[in-house]
C-alpha cells in the first residue's frame, strides 16, 4: 500500500486565520483562529494526505519582523530535514506575503515543495476564500509536480514563483499575479496542472545561508515623488541604517532631491538600490550606477528588493557584488 504523503502547515496568522463581527463585513476583522481549525473536519484531505500543524507565529502579516522571518525559516527548513516530511505549507497574511515567500525562497535549501497561502476574505464571511486557498496548498505542496520549483504561492487557483508574484489589488480575491512572467499553473477539482516552471531563475542563482546569524541588517524604502525632501534621506543615515532602497520614479529615475540624498547615502557607506513604483517592468542598469555607487535593482519591486538587500549585506558591501546578486536573483 502506497504510503500517503506528509505535509507540515505552519500558521502564521493573516486574514486567512481571522473573523469579522457578521458575514458581511470584509474588513476591520481580527486573527482569531489557530491553523488547525482553518481547513475544517469536512474537507476531505486525510483520504489524500497526512497532515500536522504548527503555529510558529499568529498575528497580523504587518506586523512582521526581521526577527520573526529568521525564526520562522529556521523552523521551515528543520522540518523540511525531516526525511518523512514531504513538503510544508505556510498560511500567511496578504499584505506582506510577498515579502515572507521572496525571502524563504533565498534562504530554503530543501528542494521540497514550500507553498505558502492566504486569502483575502475573513472566514467567516459569505464568499470566504481561505478554506479552498488552503486546500488547494495543500495538493499543490503533496504533488510531485511542485518539486524543485521553489518556493510558490497560492491563492485564487493559481500559483506562481515566489521570486516574481506580488499583490496587486488590496481587496479582490485575485489580487496576486504575475504580470510579466505570468502564473506557473492552476489547481482545478484537486488536481494540479503545470503550464511553465521558473526559467527566469538562474539555475546558480544563489541562497543564503542564515545559519549564526542572530539579526538581519536595517534597509529602508524611500518613496520618491515630485517634490520630493532630503530628510528621508537623512533620517535614514542618522539611523545608521545599512541600506536604502529607493521607489524611483519610472525606469528607477530620480527627484533631484532623491540623488542628492543618495549621494549623501552613499558617502556615508550605506549601501543604495534603485527600485521603482511602477509595478511591472525593469529597472535598467544606468551608466551613472557604479559612478554614483547605486545598484539597479532589475525585476525586484521595492518590498523585494529590501528582502534580497538585507540577506545580500550580511555577505557583501561591495556594490559589484551587491549589483551581481540582483542580476542572479
Amino acid at each position: 500500500m502506497k504510503t500517503l504523503p506528509r505535509i507540515v502547515v505552519l500558521g502564521t496568522g493573516g486574514t486567512i486565520a481571522s473573523t469579522a463581527s457578521d458575514a458581511t463585513t470584509l474588513s476591520d476583522y481580527a486573527v482569531t483562529q489557530s491553523v488547525s481549525a482553518l481547513l475544517g473536519e469536512d474537507s476531505g484531505i486525510e483520504r489524500l494526505m497526512r497532515v500536522e500543524y504548527r503555529q510558529p507565529l499568529n498575528v497580523d502579516s504587518r506586523e512582521i519582523t526581521n526577527s520573526m522571518l529568521l525564526a520562522l525559516a529556521a523552523e521551515v527548513e528543520a522540518q523540511l530535514a525531516d526525511p518523512d516530511i514531504d513538503g510544508a505549507v505556510i498560511t500567511h497574511g496578504t499584505d506582506t506575503l510577498e515579502e515572507t515567500a521572496y525571502f524563504l525562497s533565498l534562504t530554503l535549501q530543501s528542494s521540497k515543495p514550500v507553498v505558502i497561502v492566504g486569502a483575502m476574505r475573513p472566514s467567516s464571511a459569505i464568499s470566504a476564500d481561505g478554506r479552498l486557498n488552503l486546500y488547494n496548498a495543500l495538493v499543490l505542496a503533496a504533488s510531485p509536480k511542485a518539486r524543485g520549483l521553489g518556493v510558490l504561492v497560492t491563492l485564487n487557483d493559481q500559483f506562481f514563483a515566489a521570486r516574481f508574484v506580488s499583490k496587486f489589488h488590496t481587496t479582490r480575491v485575485d489580487a496576486f499575479g504575475a504580470p510579466d512572467q505570468g502564473s506557473l499553473g492552476s489547481v482545478r477539482d484537486g488536481q494540479v496542472h503545470l503550464y511553465q516552471v521558473p526559467v527566469g531563475l538562474h539555475p546558480d542563482a544563489p541562497t543564503f545561508s542564515l545559519a549564526g546569524l542572530a539579526r538581519l541588517p536595517d534597509v529602508d524604502i524611500v518613496y520618491d515623488h515630485q517634490s520630493a525632501g532630503l530628510h528621508h534621506y537623512r533620517a535614514s543615515i542618522d539611523a545608521q541604517v545599512a541600506g536604502i532602497v529607493v521607489a524611483a520614479c519610472g525606469n528607477g529615475s530620480l527627484s533631484p532631491n532623491a540623488q542628492a540624498g543618495l549621494a549623501q547615502a552613499v558617502k556615508a557607506g550605506i549601501a543604495c538600490v534603485r527600485s521603482s513604483r511602477v509595478p511591472t517592468g525593469a529597472i535598467t542598469h544606468s551608466r551613472f550606477d557604479e559612478a554614483g555607487g547605486l545598484v539597479a535593482a532589475g525585476a525586484h519591486n521595492p518590498q523585494k528588493a529590501r528582502i534580497l538587500l538585507m540577506l545580500a549585506l550580511t555577505v557583501t558591501r561591495e556594490r559589484d557584488a551587491l549589483q551581481r546578486y540582483f542580476d542572479g536573483c
